[in-house]
């Protein structure tokens, strides 16, 4: 993606909650005063209060949040839509259904803009479904097998809340997954972060564990 690139956050999860520290570090390597949240995933789980959730963290953060509806297909293709995003230099994915997130920004004017932004240097994060759609390929939760993703970033796959047990099918997603494709088990309240550079590390209170070919990795098998 270039040089120029932003910060970009994959969550395990549990977003805007005591243990998600990186969430600072984030906040000011964007230079932002506002963070554009979208609580697509959560279409159908009280949107409005995952919002209100994320103005609540950012506040105590010194800076404020504030919410996008795109909760539809439709509002992915709006122009002012797409415009805020494009203005935005810490955009936000909320968790949720990844499933409905892929089918709301796929093709759309708003993820072209989220796209357009991080490779001109704004920082983007996505929780646990937020997370699973930016990458390519995209771990389908509905089995564990895989489809495609929005490919954000491509070559990587993503487990979140690898720490819980909800990933129930994450046995069956490690022998289907492509040869040399790792596969990224993300904890709640851990983000694994892509530097501008390309490199990745982790933050948080968990630890990422990345797999390849089935069997544990370092970091160093993701690709820059």
């Amino acid at each position: 993606m270039g040089q120029a690139a932003g910060l970009l956050a994959l969550v395990g999860g549990g977003e805007w909650q005591a243990g998600t520290g990186y969430d600072a570090e984030l906040l000011e390597r964007s230079g932002a005063d506002e963070v554009l949240v979208l609580p697509t995933a959560a279409a159908y789980e009280q949107p409005d209060r995952v919002v209100a959730t994320a103005e609540k963290w950012f506040s105590s953060l010194g800076s404020r949040a504030r919410g996008l509806m795109v909760l539809r297909h439709a509002d992915a293709n709006k122009e002012v839509n797409a415009a805020a995003v494009a203005q935005a230099r810490f955009i936000y994915l909320s968790g949720g259904s990844p499933l409905h997130l892929l089918s709301v920004l796929k093709g759309s004017l708003v993820f072209e803009a989220l796209a357009n932004a991080w490779r001109h240097g704004a920082v983007v994060a996505g929780s646990s479904a937020g997370a699973m759609v930016l990458v390519d390929p995209m771990v389908d939760p509905r089995g564990g097998a895989f489809t495609v993703g929005l490919g954000l970033v491509e070559q990587l796959a993503v487990v979140p809340h690898h720490d819980s047990g909800a990933s129930h099918h994450f046995w069956r997603t490690l022998e289907l997954a492509p040869a040399g494709i790792p596969i990224a088990g993300i904890p709640e309240h851990t983000a694994l972060i892509r530097e501008p550079d390309g490199s990745w590390r982790s933050a948080g209170e968990g630890h990422v564990t990345v797999y390849l070919d089935g069997v544990q990795a370092g970091l160093e098998a993701l690709r820059r």
